[in-house]
């Protein structure tokens, strides 16, 4: 069966860790979290309030990391997703992590991120010339690493998905699904 890697840590966006965890299994793949930490992780809810000029945080659903980073083969896995949340901000200076990230680019895997996950993967200079969507508020930080911002719920450029935040998964998965059936077949 095909295996697909999701990449985060404590304060990975809820619904951005969940929501691709459980659609790609439903399409058959066998799905692992790692984290810097094989531990149960915290994720958080972002959300919009009344009266806030961004978003909220709040507690979100533990979940259990099945493998840390230090110990991730990349080829064992077809496919690759980065939530958002604020666990890109730390996870990214992880060596491991960006062994592993950089492997699947190398190799035109199949990638989705979005939210915050361009900030993972624009020091280590995976968005240069590319089109990227991310959060909003990322368009300086997108533009920086030297890609287009784009703003949509699924910018697909050759083998990578990205998407703004969570409101945006039906668009994001869907086409990240069509390439990994295309690219990996479940039962490959």
């Amino acid at each position: 069966m095909a295996k697909v890697l999701i990449l985060t840590g404590d304060a990975g966006e809820s619904l951005e860790v969940l929501y691709p965890y459980q659609r790609l299994r439903e399409e058959g793949y066998e799905v692992h979290i790692a984290a810097p930490e094989r531990k149960v992780i915290q994720t958080v809810v972002h959300d919009f309030e009344a009266g806030f000029d961004t978003y909220t945080e709040k507690p979100g659903y533990r979940v259990r990391a099945d493998l840390d980073f230090k110990h991730v083969n990349p080829d064992n896995y077809v496919a690759l997703v980065i939530p958002g949340g604020r666990a890109p901000e730390y996870i990214r200076n992880d060596p491991d992590f960006q062994r592993i990230v950089k492997a699947f680019f190398e190799r035109e895997a199949p990638v989705a991120q979005l939210c915050h996950a361009p900030l993972a993967l624009g020091p280590l200079g995976l968005l240069k010339g590319r089109q990227s969507a991310g959060y909003p508020a990322l368009a300086p930080d997108i533009t920086a690493a030297g890609a287009t911002f784009v703003d949509g719920a699924a910018v697909v450029d050759g083998t990578m998905v990205s998407a703004r935040a969570w409101p945006d998964h039906p668009e994001w998965m869907r086409e990240f699904i069509r390439i990994l059936r295309q690219r990996a077949p479940v039962n490959a």
